[in-house]
């Protein structure tokens, strides 16, 4: 990287005054819809215009108003034009900040007093991020649609679609933001450290052994000059193992925290690996560019970024690849996934080191100080790919470029299939697999766009594939039999809880997006979005009839169901939305009322209406 790049006023250099303007009103537009959404904020209706309405939304103050125009669409969508966003106060247009915005609405959206300042903070780096995305020239979106795997990776603009504050990051300087944000796709060399073996915690499925592993990943020549480095200070190589460490956690965490652990040789700086790697979305995980065909590594990285730090738990480690390979085991062995061509990315092997002085403080299972030095390694899908055959993240379908134009249109239009055609191979690639695991093994992923990645043929979804198993999975059914290694995955749900695997994390954390994108840029009615989305699940049912009492009992064309508010979880504590050391996390969740089910108009023919809530 450049000098010029590094420079002290490289850091501000994006903050123009229309800029800031542009992303305020992104901001603010955002978090009015999806506040909303939560029913946090109820804007009242002025007037209406055909499908538009023209709203105000008042301060706690009533000092303030915001007036803008907007249509709601199913699940309580809400589609704000920023351009007609408006600030006024004692009748005079003031300037648009988010952060006043938040301050102006303190009371209703209910922060802790403790954590408004530090929820501020998040959501002024979420700003400073985006304007720095927002300030440089970057890929129109038909280009993007033709573009390779990391070309797309790092040109996304926005992180989650539901969050606000999604992209923080926490602990990075504005110079770190430089060196390490995915979008700027500078590589980046891991450091290496030699940790004594009788402290390290290490697992890898069961076709791989750890030195396996090495070999594979740095090769002889690295391996050699690592032993060479520890017997030149006198130090057996056979009573260590390595592991790799993002170069910010180790300026910002290891070097000094683990400062007793370096003086006395229980670990090792070994120095930066040869290999360079871009950051993906997800920030810690990289990408090998100097060896594409290697795997991805995952480290820790200690930020705070969208309700958790971002650690490597030793918890994780013991049973990770027990997950992987029962996971991977199920998908292979079953016959209707394979079908689909469904499949996940499998995280070969973990390794972790025991802080023996953090964990001696601390009980709690869950706890970032005791997840500081870790990683993981995940398979490259580029193996898996045929000719003909290119990855996109499923991110990109919700990507809007700079000029206002959407990669998915694009990408339709590239096709040849028209919008009917694309939608209805995308469903069947990604929906009635995640479906079809509920219904028959009630297991459950994190379906969201980052976590997914789409093969593509001319264009067209032929498949996709999954990542992020080891934490982010889990089976509703308690009684199942499950391998004791991965008893953990049993979760104790609720009944009427189930059917949010497909409700919230698939209906309202992808598909309204996506209706809302095919409404504005392709003119295409939402309710035939939706149509097609029950067109697939009544497919999927017509083709398993061995499940009918399931769907009836879990019925994913019910008339409402539970509203689970991301938000919410934000608002009340963004340094951990999700209490991980709870006998059961989903007693976390913030349920808000109930969302109409836009699949109910399409209910099939003599099954009773039920809705999908609580006990009132």
């Amino acid at each position: 990287m450049s000098n010029e790049r590094l420079a002290p006023v490289q850091a501000v250099r994006h903050l123009r005054p229309d800029v800031w303007e542009s992303v305020n009103r992104r901001l603010v537009a955002k978090a009015i819809a999806e506040f909303s959404h939560e029913l946090l904020i109820a804007p009242q209706l002025l007037e209406r215009d055909e499908a538009w309405g023209s709203y105000v939304l008042a301060s706690d103050g009533g000092d303030v108003e915001y007036r803008f125009r907007a249509r709601v669409l199913s699940l309580e969508h809400w589609w704000v034009d920023r351009a007609s966003l408006r600030k006024l106060s004692d009748g005079r247009e003031q300037p648009i900040d988010v952060l006043r915005f938040i301050l102006e609405l303190r009371e209703r959206l209910t922060i802790p007093a403790a954590l408004l300042p530090d929820y501020l903070q998040e959501l002024a780096a979420t700003a400073y991020g985006a304007a720095e995305r927002y300030s440089r020239p970057g890929p129109p979106a038909a280009e993007l649609a033709r573009a390779d795997f990391q070309q797309l990776e790092t040109g996304m603009l926005e992180g989650h679609p539901s969050f606000i504050a999604n992209n923080g990051r926490i602990g990075f300087s504005a110079l770190d933001q430089q060196l390490y944000a995915p979008e700027l796709a500078v590589p980046t060399a891991l450091i290496w450290l030699a940790a004594q073996r009788q402290h390290a915690e290490i697992s890898c499925v069961q076709d791989l052994t750890y030195p396996e592993l090495l070999h594979e990943e740095l090769g002889e020549a690295a391996l050699a000059a690592f032993a060479r480095a520890l017997e030149q200070r006198g130090l057996d190589p056979a009573a260590y193992v390595y592991l790799p460490v993002h170069p910010w956690q180790w300026q910002n965490r290891i070097a000094q925290l683990f400062a007793f652990e370096l003086a006395s040789r229980a670990l090792v700086y070994l120095g930066p690996g040869e290999e360079l790697y871009l950051a993906q979305q997800s920030i810690r995980t990289f990408y090998n560019v100097s060896q594409p065909g290697r795997r991805y590594v995952k480290t820790a990285l200690s930020i705070l970024n969208m309700g958790f730090t971002r650690g490597v738990p030793a918890s994780i480690v013991a049973s990770g690849a027990a997950v992987n390979d029962w996971v991977a085991a199920l998908v292979q062995q079953d016959a209707y996934l394979q079908r689909q061509g469904f499949s996940v990315l499998r995280e070969v092997a973990f390794v972790a080191w025991r802080h023996r002085h953090y964990e001696a403080a601390s009980a709690r299972r869950s706890d970032a100080r005791k997840e500081l030095l870790g990683a993981l390694w995940r398979e490259s899908p580029l193996a898996r790919l045929k000719d003909g055959q290119r990855l996109m993240t499923m991110a990109a379908l919700l990507h809007i470029d700079r000029q206002g134009k959407s990669l998915l249109t694009a990408l339709i239009e590239s096709c040849g299939l028209g919008i009917d055609g694309w939608l209805r191979r995308y469903l069947q690639a990604y929906l009635a697999p995640l479906v079809h695991c509920f219904y028959a093994h009630h297991l459950t992923f994190t379906p969201h766009c980052e976590n997914v990645i789409l093969v593509l043929e001319d264009g067209a979804v032929a498949r996709v594939i999954l990542k992020d198993l080891a934490e982010d999975i889990g089976v509703l059914n308690p009684e199942v039999e499950l391998p004791t290694a991965v008893r953990r995955l049993a979760l104790r749900v609720p009944e009427e809880v189930m059917t949010l695997v497909i409700f919230t994390d698939v209906f309202d954390g992808v598909f309204r997006f996506l209706a809302q994108i095919l409404e504005e840029h392709a003119d295409y009615p939402e309710w035939k979005f939706w149509r097609l989305v029950a067109e697939c699940i009544q497919q999927y049912e017509r083709e398993q009839p061995c499940y009918a009492e399931k769907f009836q009992r879990h019925d994913l064309f019910a008339s409402v169901f539970i509203r689970n508010c991301l938000n919410r979880l934000q608002l009340d504590n963004h340094q951990m939305m999700v209490d991980l050391n709870a006998p059961e996390p989903v007693d976390s969740l913030k349920f808000v009322g109930t969302l109409p089910n836009p699949l109910a108009a399409f209910r099939p023919f003599g099954r009773a209406s039920r809705s999908s809530q609580g006990a009132s």
